[in-house]
């Protein structure tokens, strides 16, 4: 399995990964399908079928706006976010959507879209799509599944045992902490380098560079209008966005000088990942970092270091990006980034570990160093279950967030002061993640059944 950087820093929108950008991917390539075989003009109604994760919280997660949105031909990193609910009180009030933005079709949206708690065998995130002829025939029906961070895989995928990525033979493969920092003493490569020259199987690096240097932007985009947003999040549990406020009240105590002092560090970092996850909440354009649910930590992170590290630069975003990346690939193919599947553990505990990695590359950190670092983020977030409040990412995900960058921050610091030698390998965290997802009861996995979900709200 060959990942790229750029399958796990995704310019999509909130609030979800698995359960918003997957789902919508999967709509529009279902649209598609049906498009090529030329039978958009043949197509009379429509039934889908979301099961499992993505039907219990699918509607606080916006995986049934994902879907339909999908259908009519938006993808999650072009669509405008502002266009959704306009476009969604049309097909409620018409009971009609139109089919791969082309083709008006018959769609109940109180009887068409069908949620189904029991999960399909391969995956908690599963979904299927009939579309359907005159007479009720079967046009064309598949059966999709969201595994986290954006990755989607259909039916034919799953039984020939194919991958959400492609195989193209990588000039250093690795698959374990352990092949990584080998492949790095043998050829004198840092983990940053040793990632781009993989990537360079892709693209070019001028292409490589500029794709992440347009990722930092649209990070940057995202807090920045996290900053100046105000009110309440939607999905009835009226939390505040709290992000503008702290702001205002950071540059008052600092004279407009961001850069004041080391002391107040921790707040502008909890500032930056309450931004970004206050975005997410609302549905707003941000990058799967590798999740939503954990879409904070590592653009909160990367703002700290270029704030303030009066001598870092752009080229220090391209190594923070890569070595983040190393560090994902190692969990997603060897555990999960889904919190459907392993718990927030997947997402908030992969994304603090990438964060760590990252952030330890750019302060001059050897492999055995980011290795290090990102273990002691993994590791500190082992057992972290996903239990949304109401459904929603928002309670505990948007302060999950700026708790788990500041632990990043603290990994990074505790890897520097060491060599690099450890107790415990990341290999070895990241396949503790894979065995205590497996063990954890399903309410505690993105179900919103137990836990905080169900105790949190007194009715």
């Amino acid at each position: 399995m060959s990942i790229s950087v750029f399958d796990l820093f995704k310019i999509g929108i909130g609030p979800s990964s698995s359960h918003t950008v997957g789902p919508m991917r999967a709509a529009a390539d279902f649209a598609d399908a049906v498009r090529q075989q030329g039978l958009v003009q043949d197509v009379q109604r429509l039934e889908i079928h979301l099961y499992g994760s993505l039907s219990s919280t699918g509607r606080g997660h916006a995986t049934d706006r994902a879907v339909l949105m999908g259908l009519m031909g938006e993808r999650p990193d072009t669509i405008n976010p502002d266009a959704i609910e306009p476009s969604m009180r049309t097909i409620i009030e018409r009971r009609e959507l139109a089919l791969a933005g082309q083709w008006p079709v018959a769609f109940d949206y109180a009887t068409d879209l069908i949620f189904i708690d029991e999960p399909l065998p391969y995956h908690p995130n599963g979904m299927s799509i009939v579309a359907y002829g005159a007479g009720d025939q079967t046009l064309y029906a598949n059966t999709y599944y969201s595994i986290g961070g954006g990755f989607v895989l259909d039916e034919a995928q799953v039984a020939s045992g194919a991958g959400a990525t492609d195989d193209k033979a990588l000039p250093y493969p690795f698959t374990t902490g352990a092949e990584l920092l080998r492949l790095c003493e043998l050829h004198g490569l840092r983990v940053s380098r040793l990632m781009m020259e993989n990537e360079k199987v892709w693209r070019s690096e001028a292409e490589i560079r500029s794709g992440l240097m347009s990722i930092w932007q649209a990070m940057k985009a995202c807090v920045d209008r996290g900053l100046h947003q105000q009110g309440i999040l939607p999905g009835g549990l009226n939390v505040k966005r709290r992000a503008a406020k702290l702001h205002a009240s950071l540059r008052a105590a600092s004279g407009g000088n961001i850069i004041s002092s080391t002391l107040n560090a921790m707040d502008w970092v909890n500032l930056y990942a309450l931004a970004v996850n206050e975005e997410n909440a609302a549905g707003g354009r941000m990058v799967t970092a590798p999740t939503n649910g954990a879409a904070g930590i590592i653009p909160a992170v990367l703002h700290y270091y270029m704030s303030f590290k009066p001598s870092a630069q752009d080229e220090d975003v391209i190594e923070f990006m890569l070595a983040a990346a190393a560090v994902g690939i190692l969990c997603k193919i060897n555990a999960s980034i889904s919190g459907a599947e392993v718990g927030c553990q997947g997402e908030v505990g992969s994304a603090c570990a990438m964060a760590a990695a990252g952030l330890t590359e750019v302060m001059g950190g050897t492999p055995e160093q980011v290795e290090n670092a990102a273990e002691i983020g993994l590791e500190h977030n082992l057992g972290l279950t996903c239990d949304p409040v109401g459904g929603l990412v928002q309670v505990p995900c948007i302060e999950r967030n700026a708790i788990a960058a500041m632990k990043a921050i603290n990994a990074t610091q505790l890897a520097l002061r060491g060599d690099g030698s450890h107790f415990i390998s990341l290999d070895k965290v990241i396949r503790t993640m894979r065995e205590t997802g497996r063990d954890m009861q399903d309410k505690y996995k993105e179900t919103s059944k137990g836990g905080l979900a169900v105790n949190a709200i007194e009715c």
